[in-house]
């Protein structure tokens, strides 16, 4: 195991009714905007608790954050920020609108173009900011990190900002989402753990236990979800298993990979497509190019998380992706790029982006643009 140091500031607040618990969280003297997507809180009720719990607060609003969030929505709410002295924020919506936000908290604080924050990869200089969590998917409400994108470029990178001064989930705000976002939800989780966990074996006992857990929870409720997504105690580990899937508490001192979402972050740049389902289709490819690294974690995780205990430890590995790809189908997702309609030119055009940067991502550092290009062809 790696050293490591760890420390996760965001408050959770989780269960029914406790967007209520609002009124506590946020000074009565400060300055709010709450930052809001593209208006399905004011279908499931979730606008109107709001607006109740925080009645009397003087606040203004932003609204149109879309998934993927986008640089130029981005410098449009920074600036109504700046206008009206904006000093605390308030996320409501899914993961993208809680990335957008921890951008615009920097934004509000910098004097040039915020996509150069972006392009900085790091900014802690934020006004602070809580969320109220409608879509579990990203953990954005429990870490640093966000995804930004830029529409004028086709282009999308990672950010990493100050945690959430608070986060709320409340898991009966879930019951009116659609099932494919449920879906990609689900599979961004599956695939979040993945990332830390599909990695050198041996490295923590108790870091592969806590991941393996997850991702058997997801196997386990993603079909139960799909019959009844108004079961509470359904949803509640589903929003839960989001969370802790991307919190930093199955990241401690072991490597982690990202090579998956990289190439991810590419589709969606390029084609728009949703990021869970771009996880869904490159997973799989990745598992197969790298099964000579992966493969003794790869039957660990057949034995483990699939009860596959029969074959070599090759044949017990190809059976987990095998696994892994048809979980992905059961919950509708596609899991090859014909199906997203994906043509070849998209896998030479990311292998080129990925060496013009020089990227080298996986938990040895040796997924080149090259590689990407061989995971993207198995991905076929």
């Amino acid at each position: 195991m790696n050293n490591f140091i760890f420390q996760n500031p965001t408050r959770l607040i989780f269960g029914r009714g406790m967007i209520s618990e609002l009124p506590k969280q946020i000074p009565a003297d400060c300055r709010l905007m709450i930052t809001f997507g593209g208006g399905s809180v004011k279908k499931n009720g979730v606008y109107d608790q709001i607006t109740k719990a925080l009645e009397g607060r003087d606040y203004v609003e932003f609204w149109g954050i879309e998934p993927n969030p986008r640089i130029e929505t981005l410098r449009k709410a920074i600036e109504l920020g700046k206008k009206e002295g904006v000093n605390f924020l308030l996320a409501v919506g899914g993961g993208s609108v809680v990335d957008g936000t921890k951008l615009i908290s920097a934004g509000l604080l910098y004097d040039g173009d915020p996509w150069e924050l972006v392009l900085s990869g790091r900014n802690t200089n934020t006004v602070p900011l809580g969320a109220v969590l409608t879509l579990p998917a990203t953990g954005s409400e429990m870490n640093s990190g966000a995804v930004i994108s830029r529409e004028e470029t086709k282009e999308k990178f990672a950010f990493y900002s100050n945690y959430p001064r608070f986060s709320i989930l409340d898991p009966t705000v879930t019951y009116s989402l659609p099932p494919f976002q449920i879906a990609c939800g689900i599979a961004d989780t599956f695939v979040h753990v993945m990332e830390q966990y599909m990695t050198t074996p041996g490295q923590s006992r108790i870091m592969d236990r806590w991941s393996e857990g997850i991702l058997q929870t997801l196997i386990d409720i993603a079909p139960r979800i799909q019959e009844n997504k108004e079961d509470y105690d359904l949803m509640c580990d589903f929003m839960l298993s989001a969370t802790m899937g991307l919190n930093g508490f199955v990241a401690l001192g072991v490597t982690q990979d990202w090579a998956t979402h990289m190439i991810g972050h590419e589709l969606t740049a390029i084609h728009g497509l949703t990021h869970g389902a771009t996880l869904a289709i490159v997973h799989p490819g990745l598992m197969r190019t790298m099964i000579e690294q992966k493969e003794a974690k790869l039957a660990q995780y057949g034995q483990r998380v699939w009860g596959i205990n029969e074959g070599s430890t090759r044949q017990r590995a190809l059976k987990a992706i095998d696994r892994t790809e048809e979980f992905f189908r059961s919950l509708g997702l596609a899991t090859r790029l014909e199906e997203a309609n994906i043509p070849d030119e998209t896998i030479y055009e990311i292998e080129r982006r990925f060496n013009h940067r020089n990227v080298k991502f996986g938990e040895m550092q040796n997924i080149t643009g090259t590689v990407a290009r061989e995971i993207l062809i198995n991905c076929k």
